[in-house]
Formats: structure tokens, C-alpha cells, sequence
């Protein structure tokens, strides 16, 4: 400790904002968002909390989560499971999340294909065996595009209210010198380019780098697992405690429940605001001649609707109609909305998922929404 540094002005040092967990957090949502990889490892999840932050970046369609504390991964899995929320608007990706526990000196296939692994203050808490084996597993085995690789820098420990390590459980804590040394070597045995930065800037006039230093690693060349080494590495050696695929528009049951729930709303829609134009039309106290009555309802209706617009040459078929209490509501006029059009994708898509979910007329050309009619009947019958 630099005993030339009062109390007030060490609490000051040591104060992140934000806190340094959510700037390490923060650095890689940032890499996230730019190299938009699908597939993400954390290595050494723990409380699972880079993993929740990640499930929320729409490139992402596979989170894997490893450490080796199994109760510490049970005790948060739950901020991983689908909210109802989820269920009710599915969205268009694919996304799986896992939950494994093993130890990062052990290959399983089951970690291969990745585009990123993270390790966040991981590689300080591992045995010098389990280190030395790490540079194999990580870069040599699984071979992702990108690797991330955080660790305390103890320059800056002198700063920090700490007799020695910032955690009990370090095993080590490197300067900036040993961990780039470490560092570059790893990468050049494996050909992968390193990059130095960090999170946690030291205080003005204290030259100890960041609080946590940063390596990011990119691999030079697309490879692909040597097909003897693969067959070495079959039998699975992590064990899944958890894992759950949320619902996604590319799983036809989620698609299927999303369009018929469109297709409700857009011929509720459409049925209301023909059933407030025949109300309208009847507390009208004018008489016209029928035929030039019918036209002026044409075009006044085609007004009303001009929302969801329609071409000339359609507009016979895809107009509403009543029957006694029932509107039927033609496919072709719901299928110009934009987000039934964008779910569906053509109109025969359309027919197929709502065949057998709505009640369709008996030519299958239109829905069939029943509506209460009386008070426009008490009004027709009064003029």
C-alpha cells in the first residue's frame, strides 16, 4: 500500500462507475455488436450474468455457459429460461441456450464451432496444470474465430484496499509484462494475432495500466479440427445442467400461433370498422335513390379503409359482407397487412397455417367474425 495515499483519496481510486464488472461486460457487448457472431462460450460463467446480457443481441443463436461450480449455475439459470413475453411474440431467430459443467483443461466436442469464447477473470482462479493445458483447449481445440481473455493487472493492486490478491481463490496475479508475454507466445503457437486494452483506467498521474487487462484474440486462418483429433474427443465430457431453446417464427408451431393471432386482430380490425360505417350509414337522414346510394357506400367505405390500401382491379374480393350477425372477412384484404405479409411471406402460406385455427367460410376465402349487430338493426329499423 503507498502509504503517501490518504483514506479519502484511496476510496476515491478504487471507485468505479459504472462498476468494473458491467465495464468488462460492456466491452464485450461492444464486440458483439460488431463482429455479430451466432455462436458465444463463456467460459467461467459463474452467476451467469454476461451470459443474460448476451441473450438479448439478435445475432446471437447459440449461448454456451461452462464453470465448473454446478450450484452456482443452478442458482442463476433461471434469468436464462424464456419470459411469457417470449412465448407470446416469438422472434424471428433461433436461439439455444446451455448451461455445462466441466473444467476448461478437459476437450469436448460438444465446444466446437464457435464463433467467440469469453474468459472474465477466469484464467487467475485456474492450478498451474490447468493453465497449462488452457492455451490447447481453448485456442489449439475449439479454435474459435475470436477469444476474449480478461485478468486483474497487479500494478494497479497497490491502489486497492488488498493484502495480496484481490480474491482468495487467485492463484496468480499477473503485471502487464507477464500476462502480454504469456499472451503474444500463446497466440503465435497458435496463429492467432493478439491485441492489448483493458477497462478500469488508473488515476491521473498513476502509470499502473487498467484495473483488468484485455487480450483479444483473432485467428489468423479458417481451419477446421484435424478429423483424427475430432475422433480422439467423441465421448462427451461436460455435464448439461441446463438448456432451453427459445421460441423462434422459424419453428413452425410459434409461426403458425403468431399469423393466427394477426390474422384475428387484422379481421377484428377490418369487421369493426365496416360494422361503424353501416352504423354510421343508417343514422344518416338523407334518401337516395338505392343504386346511387350503393355507389356512395362503395366509395365512402374504400375511404374509410384507406389505410389498408388495395388495387382497383382487387377490390370487389376483398371487400367485407354481412350476413345476418356474421362479417366475413376476405384472406386476400387481411393479407395486405404488413405484418401478416412479412409472417407469411405468399397467400397460399397464409391459407395453410390459419386452415383449421379461424372459422373460414365454406369456400376457405374468408374469415368469419361474428359481431353483435342489434343496435344497428334498431337504428335501421327506426329510418
Amino acid at each position: 500500500m503507498d502509504i503517501t495515499v490518504k483514506k479519502d483519496d484511496l476510496v476515491k481510486i478504487i471507485t468505479f462507475t459504472p462498476p468494473l464488472y458491467k465495464q468488462r461486460y460492456h466491452f464485450i457487448k461492444q464486440l458483439v455488436d460488431k463482429h455479430k457472431p451466432k455462436k458465444v462460450a463463456d467460459l467461467g460463467c459463474a452467476d451467469c450474468r454476461l451470459l443474460w446480457m448476451l441473450k438479448f443481441c439478435n445475432c446471437i443463436e447459440e449461448l454456451v455457459g461452462l464453470d465448473m461450480n454446478e450450484e452456482v449455475m443452478k442458482e442463476n439459470l433461471y434469468s436464462l429460461s424464456p419470459l411469457p413475453s417470449d412465448y407470446l411474440q416469438p422472434s424471428e431467430r433461433q436461439l439455444t441456450v446451455t448451461l455445462l459443467q466441466g473444467s476448461v483443461a478437459h476437450k469436448d466436442p460438444c465446444m466446437l464451432g464457435f464463433d467467440m469464447v469469453t474468459c472474465i477473470e477466469l484464467i487467475e482462479h485456474l492450478e498451474a496444470k490447468e493453465l497449462e493445458k488452457f492455451p490447447e483447449v481453448v485456442f489449439g481445440f475449439m479454435s474459435p474465430a475470436m477469444i476474449i481473455i480478461s485478468t486483474p493487472n497487479s500494478e494497479f493492486n497497490y491502489l486497492l484496499p488488498t493484502v495480496s490478491f484481490r480474491h482468495p481463490d487467485h492463484k496468480f496475479e499477473w503485471n502487464r509484462t507477464q500476462f502480454q508475454n504469456w499472451a503474444v507466445d500463446v497466440a503465435a503457437r497458435y496463429d492467432y494475432t493478439v491485441e492489448f486494452t483493458g477497462v478500469g483506467a488508473s488515476p491521473h498521474g498513476k502509470d499502473v495500466g487498467f484495473c483488468t487487462q484485455i487480450g483479444v484474440f483473432i485467428r489468423k486462418n479458417l481451419r477446421n479440427i484435424e478429423p483424427e483429433r475430432f475422433e480422439e474427443c467423441q465421448r462427451r465430457i461436460y455435464k448439461t445442467v441446463f438448456k432451453v431453446i427459445y421460441p423462434s417464427l422459424k419453428d413452425e408451431k410459434y409461426l403458425q400461433n403468431a399469423v393466427v393471432n394477426e390474422v384475428f386482430r387484422a379481421a377484428e380490425i377490418i369487421a369493426r370498422k365496416y360494422l361503424d360505417y353501416r352504423k354510421s350509414e343508417y343514422k344518416k337522414h338523407c334518401e337516395t335513390l338505392i343504386g346511387t346510394k350503393y355507389q356512395f357506400q362503395q366509395s365512402t367505405f374504400q375511404m374509410y379503409l384507406d389505410d389498408f390500401p388495395f388495387s382497383e382491379a382487387d377490390s370487389k374480393i376483398m371487400q367485407p359482407m354481412a350476413k345476418g350477425n356474421v362479417i366475413y372477412v376476405p384472406l386476400a384484404k387481411i393479407f395486405s397487412f404488413s405484418k401478416v405479409n412479412q409472417l407469411c411471406g405468399t397467400f397460399e402460406k397464409l391459407s395453410k397455417l390459419v386452415s383449421g385455427k379461424i372459422t373460414l367460410s365454406h369456400d376457405g376465402s374468408a374469415v368469419m367474425i361474428e359481431m353483435d349487430h342489434e343496435d344497428e338493426q334498431q337504428d335501421g329499423d327506426q329510418n
